[in-house]
């Protein structure tokens, strides 16, 4: 199995600043050797490794990491996508040979559509060019913009990371809202959808009852061939639920929900995806 999203960071160090310290759960140091126990317990063999800073020291410190790490199959980076130097950086990342995607913090930035801006369409040609996938770290209220942008770039693979984290409500349906905008999305090719990030979005009483119908949706606009799981760790400590701070209970509460499916769609969620999207050997 591949872990489709795990993060590394030292305190203080690349740029590192954040968490901070009201996040007292995660304010410490991660690194691939914190989390290789926990993957091989709950028998997962690989991981792609996401940028948690915006800079480029972060990504440089990744990269080197994964170099190091067989575990560390692909590495997802940061760009500052907006700079006129953007192209020419991206160039230099795409001969790493883990490096395969970018992600933008979207969900920070102050305008929701600011993917949409112009002056970004020098970098996310040179990420086509260099045959890099587009990770979106998004609220709901981003996905009509992503939708846009998705549609302006049909070559672009792109991937929303922890299912656009919903608000999880204490009902047997998610919000309309979210309801609506994932299904418009998932109505284009290139776009993928990660189920990760689940468990920081519910409340300290909310598991597999309340998250169950959040990953069917998902199951049933997507499809199994554009889902891929992801631990989200060390992120995964701010869940409100402390059983699913646990990196297997996780793992486990979604192949439980997806109980019934045939073995080629959990066999694609939990590894085939990730292979596929990341473009790894």
């Amino acid at each position: 199995m591949i872990d489709a999203h795990q993060h590394i960071w030292q305190l203080g160090e690349h740029d590192c600043c954040w968490p901070t310290p009201d996040l007292v759960a995660i304010y410490r140091d991660f690194g691939v050797e914190d989390v290789l126990p926990l993957a091989r317990f709950a028998g997962v063999t690989g991981s792609v490794l996401v940028q948690s800073q915006e800079s480029d020291a972060d990504t440089d410190y990744l990269l080197a990491v994964a170099e190091q790490a067989d575990f560390v199959k692909a590495v997802v980076g940061w760009v500052d996508l907006a700079a006129p130097s953007a192209p020419a950086r991206i160039a230099q990342l795409a001969q790493q040979p883990k490096l395969r995607g970018l992600r933008p913090m979207l969900q920070c930035l102050p305008e929701d559509d600011w993917i949409l801006r112009p002056e970004l369409e020098p970098a996310i040609a040179a990420m086509k060019l260099h045959k890099l996938s587009f990770d979106a770290l998004v609220y709901t209220r981003h996905l009509p913009h992503l939708e846009q942008f998705a549609r302006r770039h049909p070559d672009l693979p792109i991937v929303i990371n922890h299912a656009a984290k919903p608000a999880v409500i204490a009902t047997d349906r998610p919000a309309d809202d979210w309801r609506n905008a994932i299904r418009e999305i998932a109505k284009l090719a290139n776009v993928y959808c990660k189920i990760s990030g689940l468990p920081t979005e519910a409340g300290k009483d909310q598991g597999q009852t309340e998250l169950a119908p959040y990953i069917q949706h998902l199951l049933s606009v997507f499809g199994a061939e554009r889902l891929m799981w992801g631990s989200d760790w060390p992120v995964i400590g701010l869940a409100p639920n402390k059983q699913l701070c646990i990196y297997k209970n996780w793992l486990n509460l979604v192949q439980h929900t997806l109980t019934g499916c045939k073995l080629s769609e959990i066999e694609s969620v939990f590894i085939g995806t990730s292979l596929r999207f990341y473009r790894i050997a």
